[in-house]
């Protein structure tokens, strides 16, 4: 593994996101049984009866760095209905998520060349920009992989001068994210 480093950071950043996403699903069974469980109503009727407050919600968090991990909105949407709306769903979050993801990323190239940001750089994303120059692309595929904010990394990943058609061809590795996490949250909950 020292011939690799890339490999090595991203097998270990794939297997810190596991555990990440192991402990959100952790506390959604807790919730599941100790809340939700007693008075469903009341939930399901908060939930779904404004789902355009839901998209809005999940629309700013990708936009504002990823503030609420998609996967709560895989789980409202597979409650709202049946498996082909779920599945719309799922790939409207991921078209969303991939949008926001690539708007950041050009928001980092335009700001690139700007002055301030560069002092925004070195006084907020020091510790981050060596990792971003030393990695590459492997980093935005750990954050597109995993709860590491995505639209956050993609910022960077653009203010660091990588090209449009690189960035795109490791971002299309987040889409493969709604895929997999999408078929395990509908496994799970359709038993």
């Amino acid at each position: 593994m020292k011939k690799f480093p890339r490999l090595r950071f991203l097998l270990i950043n794939l297997g810190r996101g596991l555990i990440w996403f192991s402990l959100i699903a952790a506390a959604y069974l807790l919730f599941m049984e100790l809340v939700y469980k007693n008075n469903p109503e009341v939930w399901l009727e908060r939930l779904y009866s404004k789902p355009l407050q839901i998209y809005a919600i999940y629309f700013v968090s990708e936009f504002l760095m990823g503030i609420f991990p998609p996967e709560f909105f895989m789980i409202w949407a597979l409650h709202k209905s049946s498996t082909l709306h779920y599945i719309f769903n799922v790939a409207f979050f991921a078209v969303v998520s991939v949008i926001a993801g690539y708007s950041m990323f050009l928001l980092g190239k335009y700001l690139q060349r700007r002055l301030y940001f560069r002092f925004l750089q070195r006084k907020f994303f020091r510790q981050f920009m060596p990792q971003v120059r030393k990695y590459g692309l492997f980093i935005l595929v750990v954050a597109a992989l995993t709860p590491m904010p995505y639209s956050a990394t993609s910022l960077v990943v653009g203010s660091s001068g990588y090209s449009n058609r690189l960035y795109l061809l490791a971002s299309t590795t987040r889409i493969l994210r709604f895929v997999v996490y999408g078929y395990i949250i509908y496994q799970t909950h359709n038993l």
